[in-house]
């Protein structure tokens, strides 16, 4: 059964002056964007973000929420608390400037009825609200219908996500209790400046997803741990994901030079080297947990890449090669390769380590029908092995 989330986003940080916690920056993007995006993917099917003013910063975190297709809309009142909130579904309750880890959201998801994330009252659980003698509310929750409402049907002037909290404990709500290993490095945190954010989004992220798609062998094996570990340094910078890929797309074309001047060597390594940073900016929208791109603009990169293979070669062996490395690329960025192995896929990048090797000892020709001859087996795996 889907549910509905409500972000708190009204208390100020303690930056600068009239800064908000929500606004504050974490994964690439305002923290309340961030906290919208793990509770879409929980399985939450709107969010709603509790505002007392509508900020710049707020209206452009909604825009990008909504472009990537989250239904998002901000509240200003109680009276449009009413109206949007859902009458047949529970609803998960995200606490101002709370950072929890994804794997709690998805604790919170599987049972639907009233709970708490909670930790034991100690020095690393301080900054988290009280709700009795030896336990603090950890910043999520999960509220129902019955409740909610009744809590909105009497709530005056008071603060909507506490009082919530404590209407579930006095209702005895089931309790998911935080480990203090997970407090104690920041996994799960209260944050009300940049600094402490910055601090909770290397733990947070050191611990994020990891990419469940299968992957084509040069990438699985090298592109993506090399990748992992570029994106943090990249993410801590406040680099965007977009301009690494321009930056990968800009490179791939300056390699197609070399390659026409016959520095084959040298125009193949930029080639690999743009398809390392087309990973990186994959691994940064997945930290970020934004959808990766399955347009044109996920296919440029591999195209420069592709197209340098063609031109590498003198023969019509290189251009079938590029054709069909092409095809592998598509059918792994759209993750139609069947049930084969990593190792077995055989895309651009897969193909330009061989041939880079073989630049480097005089053997291209000869390399190159056998990068023909391994598209060949890989196409012809991922078709036998394909599930209906």
């Amino acid at each position: 059964m889907t549910f509905a989330a409500i972000l708190s986003a009204s208390r100020a940080s303690n930056d600068a002056a009239g800064s908000l916690r929500a606004s504050l920056h974490f994964a690439g993007q305002t923290l309340v964007e961030y906290q919208a995006r793990q509770a879409t993917r929980a399985g939450a099917d709107r969010i709603m973000i509790l505002v007392s003013v509508i900020t710049p910063a707020l209206s452009q975190a909604v825009d990008r929420l909504s472009a990537d297709g989250i239904a998002v809309a901000l509240i200003r009142d109680m009276v449009s608390m009413v109206r949007d909130a859902p009458r047949h579904a529970d609803t998960l309750l995200v606490a101002d400037g709370a950072i929890v880890g994804q794997a709690y959201f998805e604790a919170m998801a599987k049972n639907e009825g009233n709970a708490l994330l909670v930790a034991d009252d100690s020095r690393a659980s301080a900054p988290f609200e009280r709700i009795d003698a030896g336990q603090r509310w950890a910043g999520l929750a999960r509220i129902s219908p019955d409740l909610l409402f009744n809590t909105l049907d009497m709530i005056g002037e008071w603060d909507l996500s506490l009082t919530l909290v404590r209407a579930a404990v006095q209702a005895g709500a089931r309790r998911v209790t935080v480990p203090q290993d997970d407090l104690m490095e920041g996994r799960v945190a209260l944050v009300e400046a940049q600094d402490q954010a910055d601090l909770a989004a290397q733990a947070v992220l050191s611990h994020g997803p990891r990419g469940l798609r299968v992957r084509g062998a040069a990438e699985q094996y090298l592109l993506v741990p090399a990748a992992r570990l570029a994106a943090p340094a990249l993410m801590r910078m406040q680099v965007p994901a977009l301009q690494v890929r321009i930056a990968a797309m800009a490179l791939g074309a300056i390699a197609l030079v070399p390659i026409e001047l016959s520095w084959t060597g040298a125009g193949l390594c930029l080639l690999l080297l743009s398809l390392l940073l087309a990973e990186t900016a994959d691994r940064l929208d997945e930290m970020a947990l934004r959808p990766l791109p399955m347009g044109w603009i996920a296919f440029v990169a591999p195209a420069f890449a592709v197209a340098g293979i063609a031109l590498s070669g003198q023969g019509t062996v290189s251009s079938y090669l590029a054709l069909l490395l092409a095809i592998i690329q598509m059918a792994d960025r759209w993750r139609k390769v069947g049930t084969v192995r990593p190792w077995m896929i055989f895309t651009p990048a897969s193909a330009l380590i061989l041939l880079l090797a073989a630049a480097l000892t005089g053997s291209l020709a000869l390399m190159a029908e056998v990068a023909m001859a391994c598209a060949i087996v890989s196409a012809g795996a991922m078709i036998l092995l394909r599930r209906d």
